[in-house]
């Protein structure tokens, strides 16, 4: 199967770079698949894992929003926050949760900014999800 190569990026630095097969990802609009020889696109992300397939295996990486830009020959994810499932810490991943889940519940109450508590809620599942915890 054609290759293409993969990049994904934070302010911080490469998170990973590589030949895969192909990236799905989760825009605003729904779910991505990106194989060589795309067209071009740009598109926003969402929280959620982007799925690196190279001979068979699937890398998974937690993004926290940002963008992907699709040329034929390569697919780049600039995100705010990347995390591999081997850089999560599971215990402070939960820890995160269950602090958002707090401050969501709280938020309802005392009509605090609701939108910022559940955005924190999404990550922590989100990087629980890619850490496989």
């Amino acid at each position: 199967m054609k290759t293409m190569q993969a990049n994904v990026v934070t302010p911080d630095g490469s998170v990973f770079e590589g030949q895969v097969e192909m990236v799905t990802v989760k825009t605003t609009e729904g779910s991505l698949g990106i194989m060589a020889n795309h067209l071009p696109l740009v598109a926003p992300l969402t929280v959620s894992a982007v799925r690196l397939k190279m001979d068979s295996k699937i890398q998974l990486v937690a993004v926290s929003g940002g963008f992907i830009e699709v040329r034929p020959d390569e697919v780049s994810v600039l995100a705010e926050s990347a995390e591999l499932p081997s850089d999560i810490d599971i215990a402070r991943a939960r820890a995160a949760k269950e602090r958002a889940e707090r401050r969501l519940e709280r938020a309802k109450q005392e009509n605090l900014d609701f939108k910022r508590a559940e955005m924190a809620l999404k990550r922590a599942i989100n990087r629980l999800e890619v850490a496989g915890g």
